[in-house]
């Protein structure tokens, strides 16, 4: 998966997985991450994600729920249970391609 450019202007390239922390991302580059990180995990056969983003004040929560309530291939989407973190990370459904 692409995704913003490294400080020496080249893309960083991360594996697809069931999971994506993304504690790494600036919050001005959170919304494209997780759309592509979204479309990725369809292609690559991924249906259920989760998508870690720290307990805090739960303003990169609720930005990461307000692109999953928009995004076409979510079904639904919930906190994680508490073993995979709990209010820290959020767990959606995807659609199948």
């Amino acid at each position: 998966m692409k995704v913003p450019e490294s400080p020496f202007g080249e893309p960083v390239i991360l594996p697809i997985e069931d999971s994506i922390d993304l504690h790494a991302f600036s919050p001005k580059e959170i919304p494209s991450v997780v759309e592509e990180y979204l479309e990725q995990c369809g292609r690559a056969g991924i249906y259920e994600v989760r998508l870690i983003h720290g307990r805090g004040k739960g303003v990169q929560r609720r930005v990461i729920r307000s692109i999953l309530e928009k995004h076409p291939q979510v079904i639904s989407f919930k906190d994680a249970p508490p073993e995979s973190g709990g209010w820290g990370s959020t767990v959606a459904v995807l659609r199948r391609y």
